[in-house]
């Protein structure tokens, strides 16, 4: 049982829990990387590392959803994130004053507190994403989708102009009170925000349903041949979006002569736009029904295909130069990326319930692993794309070049894969979860056993 349909102000709350994870996120891989290679003169690669081992541990999502699942309720799997999350986020600030001091406990440190910053993003991003699943009318849920994200970006946004004034002048007992403060406060409003969402229906296990492994509950959503498209689809649409990451602003620098802050500027035009495409798809999406299996589709299609235009346009520029419109030409990136994500997020709320009833976790923590897995490799690739390029080729404009077309052709890929998605499959497979609960936890071999047990 899942509890009536949550109104805005329920979505409104648990998009509070976005942003609270977004907060505690920004100051560990955004402050925490700045201070480590500016004020205590690390090296670059110990924080990018630190980053990429923080999304290698998120591979522990679909475990972490299924726990969810079996629990049948997810308040406590959010708290319990949140609370490793903050936990990590101090520790890595522990471990800042240790490679301070350039000592070898530093790294380890570090290791852990990045190890639990992961991981409590996967508990509670997870169960968060999976309750929204569930108790969001399908009617709303791009809007829902759209407005958790805005919310999450505003929790950055917020956090990063409040923790970047309190921290000045800089010292380490400094940024130890304001990251403490920072990773407290997000703590309180995560657990304030989820505190009673859930009412006492959902708490109550079903009495029929028999324990499913995580193995066998894995192996079934695999199995699901619309489920695993659209784990490729997720894979290869943020592997697109988060190969320009980090290489944006050195293209504006390198080939265009911007300036650090001009180039800060324009990675905020970009961040403008996704605000507005996230905006237009919630709202649109919404309108015409979004949040329904395939209703969202052309969202997904346009938002891919409009974020590969503008990738080729960027490669144009990397030939054209000063001469063309580069910001309009970010701006479009982004508003294009918007559309694509929030579709895309939708969608997936749609699909978490498909099939077999209480799956909604294992579903979201699978598509959860594959983007991070994508976020972990995309600014990796990126970046190496373009060192490899430049000495291979000799040429850095040739080499952006041939970096954004790769991109723009990974989201042609993936709209491709949207193209065949389960604009028919899925209703067919949201069925089980109206019936009684007895007949959601059996699989179909099992209710064919059933059936013929019955007839002899």
């Amino acid at each position: 049982m899942s509890g009536a349909p949550l109104g805005w102000l329920g979505i409104a709350r648990l998009g509070l829990v976005q942003s609270a994870i977004g907060a505690i996120v920004m100051l560990a891989t955004s402050l925490l990387n700045r201070v480590m290679v500016v004020e205590y003169a690390l090296p670059a690669a110990l924080p990018a590392g630190l980053v990429a081992w923080h999304y290698a541990v998120q591979l522990t999502r679909p475990a972490w959803g299924h726990g969810s699942d079996r629990g049948r309720r997810r308040t406590p799997w959010i708290i319990i994130g949140m609370g490793t999350l903050a936990l990590g986020a101090l520790l890595a600030v522990d471990a800042v004053a240790l490679l301070a001091a350039r000592s070898a406990a530093g790294v380890l440190l570090a290791v852990l507190a990045f190890a639990l910053i992961g991981a409590g993003v996967g508990a509670a991003g997870t169960s968060l994403l999976a309750l929204l699943a569930t108790r969001v009318a399908p009617a709303r849920r791009a809007a829902a989708a759209a407005l958790t994200w805005i919310m999450m970006v505003g929790g950055i946004a917020v956090t990063a102009s409040v923790a970047g004034t309190l921290i000045e002048p800089f010292s380490l007992q400094r940024l130890a009170v304001v990251a403490g403060g920072v990773a407290g406060a997000a703590f309180l409003v995560a657990v304030l925000a989820v505190w009673g969402v859930e009412d006492a229906a959902v708490a109550l296990p079903t009495a029929e349903a028999p324990v499913v492994s995580f193995g066998d509950a894995l192996g079934e959503m695999l199995a699901d041949p619309v489920a695993r498209r659209f784990t490729l689809f997720v894979f290869l649409s943020m592997l697109a979006y988060s190969m320009q990451d980090l290489i944006l602003e050195p293209f504006a620098g390198l080939l265009f002569g911007y300036t650090p802050g001009q180039s800060t500027q324009l990675s905020g035009l970009q961040h403008g736009g996704v605000l507005l495409g996230m905006i237009l798809a919630g709202v649109g999406g919404s309108a015409f029904g979004g949040g329904r299996a395939g209703r969202l589709l052309p969202w997904i299609i346009a938002g891919c295909i409009g974020s590969a235009c503008a990738l080729a346009g960027l490669a144009l520029a990397a030939r054209v130069g000063s001469g063309w419109p580069l910001a309009a030409n970010i701006a479009l990136l982004g508003f294009a990326n918007g559309v694509f994500a929030v579709a895309a997020i939708g969608t997936m709320m749609g699909l978490a319930g498909a099939g077999h009833g209480g799956r909604e976790g294992i579903r979201m923590g699978v598509w959860g692993a594959a983007q991070a897995i994508a976020f972990g490799l995309g600014g990796l690739i990126g970046a190496v794309g373009v060192d490899a390029g430049r000495a291979a080729l000799g040429s850095t404009p040739l080499t952006f070049t041939v970096v954004f077309l790769v991109e723009a052709l990974l989201f042609l890929l993936a709209a491709l894969l949207a193209v065949r998605a389960p604009a028919r499959e899925a209703p067919a497979r949201e069925a089980p979860a109206r019936e009684a609960p007895s007949r959601e936890a059996l699989s179909r071999e099992d209710q064919a056993t059933v059936a013929r047990g019955a007839t002899t």
